[in-house]
């Protein structure tokens, strides 16, 4: 690096901290928690998008492909479930959510079920996202000190105070608009690394004369995920990942949000439309950025010996570091920063909607003034919790990372059943759905601590359908009167056949796809 990249660090920075002050006009929770209603389909769709193009998409994700033990394009089957989920969001669970006018998903619950249940999933959220975004800043900032020539407690406050100071202010308008130039960037990185990489390999022809062939397989359906190491099968990939993506994108807080931001229903539905079309295209390339780059560095001596055996993470901020010129360095470290920062602004803003709409205000007494007061003092409050605590993750964060995607599968399936039973199954009440909850995440701990043999991918669906049965019979037998009623049907309202045929047959496109993909080099 020299002076060029950090000029072109500081305008990056200079100018996400003047985008705070754009937005900073936030009169009440309509404005600095829904951005007052006024986004389109492009802005929430790419919004979105952002917060899932993390730093393990630029980075972890091409280092599994293309230089990790065991890795390679089995990663796209993470992608299977994503248009299946956005068709269950759009025709299901988001029209009645959107209907009610709420700002925190949470309170649904509570016009379901009871207080109880809203403050418990919403306690569960605020504490799971707080931990893992912490876990996030921690890799981001230890692969970027590896680069640049700063200590790792000042990249650590680079990211996190850039971030907080234009989320606190500009409040949710700040954090779309703000995703929307971090995807674009980050989106041109991993471009500039996959053509660089095809230069320095000599071109397309020698790429695929020296890639390792056995990283194509991406589709095992014999795999069932139910013994160690016998991951990444087709099943559970598909099922799991069903449960996982449906509950992610509709019930946390932090995706929903944006959701409720939209101008209407109808935005609401093209964005989930475009996220189910968009990502796998996004994926397959970094994936292929993955092999080509971990291609280069297996027949590259002095290329492979610059990252440590045990660090395949740092493939390509090595390769950003030693082979690409100054000025593009500059700009690829601003899309790890952007990788960074776009999670840790949604993190934000959602953990300060769910602080002051399901504690502080949830019987609906606080003055406008005070509401301001206590979003942007708690928008504060969880920035600096997710800064100190990136302090302290150390030279645990690989585990961490690891147990914040076990931890998430143990309460996901859990919550999206919460979810379903509430929309669709009229007859359970708020003691059985309660039970319910208890019941399903304490059978995905102990598959967690006693079968470790079962995929976490798996407990996302196991946790779910428990949550269901216990609460439908539970309901039942704490009220003999009550029939089992399933009231789950698509929003009628504004349904569209061509969406869900679009959907459908998207997912049948990228498996087939995937499967190609040995025929593809």
């Amino acid at each position: 690096m020299n002076y060029v990249d950090y000029i072109v660090i500081f305008i990056y920075i200079v100018g996400f901290l003047l985008l705070g002050l754009a937005f900073r006009e936030n009169k009440d929770k309509k404005d600095y928690f829904l951005g007052g209603k006024s986004f389109g389909w492009l802005p929430l769709s790419l919004s979105t998008i952002a917060t899932q193009l993390s730093a393990i998409s630029f980075i972890s994700a091409p280092a599994f492909v293309g230089l990790k033990d065991g890795g390679g394009m089995m990663w796209l089957t993470y992608e299977f479930a994503v248009p299946l989920a956005m068709l269950f969001l759009m025709i299901f669970l988001i029209p009645p959510m959107y209907k009610s006018g709420i700002v925190s998903v949470y309170a649904y619950l509570e016009r379901r079920f009871s207080k109880a249940t809203r403050i418990i999933v919403s306690a569960v959220f605020q504490i799971s996202r707080a931990f893992g975004t912490s876990v996030m800043i921690y890799a981001v900032a230890l692969i970027l000190t590896s680069v640049m020539d700063i200590p790792m407690w000042q990249t650590i406050v680079i990211i996190g105070f850039v971030t907080l100071i234009y989320s606190l202010v500009g409040g949710m308008k700040a954090v779309v608009y703000g995703d929307m130039i971090q995807m674009f960037l980050l989106f041109f990185g991993i471009v500039i690394c996959l053509v660089a990489g095809l230069y320095y390999l000599g071109g397309w022809e020698n790429f695929t004369a020296n890639l390792d062939r056995s990283r194509l397989n991406a589709v095992n359906f014999s795999s069932m995920g139910l013994q160690k190491g016998d991951e990444f099968g087709f099943w559970p990939m598909l099922l799991g990942g069903f449960f996982l993506y449906a509950s992610y994108y509709g019930t946390d807080q932090s995706q929903v949000q944006r959701l409720f931001s939209a101008q209407s229903l109808g935005t609401v539905k093209k964005t989930l439309l475009f996220n189910g079309l968009l990502r796998f295209p996004i994926t397959f390339v970094y994936c292929l950025m993955g092999l080509v780059v971990g291609t280069f560095a297996l027949i590259t001596p002095e290329f492979i010996s610059q990252i440590p055996a045990d660090k395949p993470d740092l493939m390509i901020p090595v390769f950003i570091k030693d082979y690409l010129p100054n000025g593009i360095i500059g700009v690829l470290l601003i899309a790890i920063f952007s990788a960074a920062m776009s999670s840790l602004s949604s993190a934000i803003n959602s953990l300060s909607a769910a602080s002051v709409e399901d504690f502080f205000n949830i019987n609906g007494n606080l003055s406008t003034k005070n509401y301001m007061l206590f979003s942007r003092l708690t928008a504060l409050f969880w920035g600096l919790v997710c800064i100190i605590l990136a302090f302290f993750t150390g030279s645990i964060a690989e585990t961490v990372i690891e147990a914040i995607n076990k931890i998430g599968s143990v309460f996901y399936g859990p919550i999206l059943a919460t979810f379903i039973a509430a929309i669709g199954i009229k007859s359970v009440n708020a003691r059985g759905i309660n039970l319910g909850i208890f019941v399903g995440v304490g059978v995905n701990i102990i598959l967690w601590q006693l079968v470790p043999s079962v995929f976490w991918f798996w407990w996302n669906a196991i946790g779910a359908i428990v949550t269901l049965v216990v609460a439908i019979t539970s309901s039942m037998l704490f009220n003999k009167n009550s029939d089992v009623s399933f009231e789950l049907l698509p929003d009628k309202e504004g349904f569209d056949k061509n969406k869900v045929l679009l959907l459908i047959g998207f997912f049948i496109l990228i498996v087939i796809i995937s499967l190609c993909v040995p025929y593809f080099f």
